[in-house]
C-alpha cells in the first residue's frame, strides 16, 4: 500500500546503503556489492570492512566494474553496482550493452546523482541522457526513483529478479513524498491526485515540483492529475492512456532529456493509442553546467512555475483542437 507523505521539507538523512545492504548481505549469501571508488557517497566503508569477500571497490574503473559484476552473476551472485549516473551509464554503456543484456545475466545498477544534482561538477559529470540510454537496451527497466522509502523498495524488489535494472537517484536533498512502508509496484505509475483540466506526468527530482506547480494552479481554479511514473521503461501505458482520456492535455516533467527520456516514453503511448497535447519539461539538446542546484533549476526549468505555464499552454492547445475526444 502506498501513502503519502509529502510535505514540501527534505528528507532528514541522505540517502545510506549501509544498513539495506547489511541486511541483504547478512541474508542472502549470493549478494554482493561493487563501487567504484565512491563509498563514502554510499556509507559502506563500514560494511566494506566487515564483509570484504562481498563488497568490493574496482576503483574508477567502471566498465570494469560492469565486467566484474557480469563475471559474479555468472557464477550465481546478485550484482548491485554503484556509479555517478554519468559514469554508471554513459561511461559504462557498452558493457552493460553486451556483457550484462546480450549476455542475459542480472545486475542491479544504480546511477546517483543524475541531472543538475551534480551542479559544481558541471557538464562532463551531469548526465541527462541516462534515461535515453539504458531504456534503448532489450528488456531492461528504468527507475527514475522520487525518494529513500522508494529507493529501499525497489533495491529489495530487484534481488531476486532477472535481468537489467537501473536505479537513477540523487543521495541528498531529497523532498520526502511517501511514508516508510509504502510498497510500490514495478511498471505501475502511481497517481497523486486527481485533476480534470491537464496530467502532469513526472519522474524523480521534478515529482515535488510538479505537486507544487498544481498547487499553484488551483489558486487558479485549474485542476492538475500529478502522477508519479517512476518506471520510465516499461512505462504505465494504462496509467498514460487514462490520464489522456480523463483531462486532455499532458505535461511531462523530469530532470533529464527529453529526447529519449520520460517525454519521449509518453508521447510514444499517445501518439499509438490516445493522440491530445504533449507538453515536456526537461533538457532539450542541451549539454551540463557549473553551478548551485537552485540556479540549475531556474536555468532548466525545473521549477512550480514554469511547470505552471507549460500546463496552461496545454490547455490552450486542448481548447484550439476540438479533434481531442473526451471520454
Amino acid at each position: 500500500m502506498i501513502q503519502l507523505n509529502y510535505t514540501g521539507e527534505l528528507e532528514k538523512k541522505p540517502v545510506a546503503l549501509a544498513g539495506l545492504l547489511e541486511d541483504l548481505i547478512q541474508n542472502d549469501p549470493k549478494v554482493v556489492y561493487i563501487d567504484s571508488d565512491l563509498m563514502l557517497l554510499t556509507n559502506v566503508l563500514d560494511v566494506y570492512k566487515r564483509h570484504p569477500d562481498r563488497v568490493f571497490n574496482t576503483g574508477i574503473q567502471e566498465a570494469n566494474m560492469v565486467g566484474v559484476a557480469a563475471g559474479l552473476s555468472l557464477l550465481g551472485f546478485k550484482p548491485y553496482i554503484h556509479s555517478f549516473a554519468a559514469f554508471a551509464s554513459r561511461r559504462a554503456f557498452d558493457q552493460l550493452f553486451l556483457s550484462i543484456a546480450y549476455a542475459d545475466k542480472s545486475v542491479r545498477v544504480i546511477g546517483s546523482e543524475p541531472g543538475i544534482r551534480q551542479e559544481y561538477n558541471g557538464g562532463t559529470h551531469m548526465c541527462f541522457e541516462d534515461i535515453p540510454l539504458m531504456r534503448t537496451i532489450p528488456n531492461s527497466t528504468v527507475f527514475d526513483v522520487t525518494d529513500s522509502t522508494m529507493f529501499y523498495s525497489l533495491l529489495r524488489q530487484t534481488k531476486d529478479l532477472h535481468g537489467l535494472y537501473y536505479f537513477r537517484m540523487p543521495f541528498k536533498n531529497i523532498v520526502a513524498v511517501y511514508k516508510k512502508g509504502s510498497k510500490f509496484t514495478i511498471g505501475k505509475g502511481i497517481q497523486l491526485q486527481e485533476g480534470s483540466d491537464a496530467t502532469v506526468i513526472a519522474c524523480g527530482l521534478l515529482v515535488s515540483v510538479a505537486l507544487e506547480a498544481a498547487k499553484l494552479l488551483k489558486k487558479e481554479n485549474i485542476s492538475v492529475r500529478v502522477v508519479d511514473m517512476f518506471t520510465v521503461k516499461s512505462i504505465d501505458e494504462k496509467l498514460v492512456i487514462d490520464s489522456a482520456k480523463a483531462t486532455g492535455a499532458i505535461v511531462t516533467a523530469e530532470n533529464g532529456s527529453v529526447y529519449g527520456g520520460l517525454g519521449s516514453a509518453v508521447s510514444e503511448v499517445i501518439t499509438q493509442n490516445y493522440p491530445v497535447p504533449v507538453i515536456h519539461v526537461g533538457v532539450k539538446d542541451e549539454f551540463g553546467e557549473v553551478g548551485p542546484e537552485s540556479y540549475l533549476r531556474e536555468r532548466f526549468g525545473f521549477t512550480p512555475k514554469n511547470i505552471a505555464a507549460n500546463v496552461k499552454k496545454a490547455i490552450s492547445l486542448k481548447n484550439r483542437f476540438p479533434c481531442v475526444v473526451m471520454s
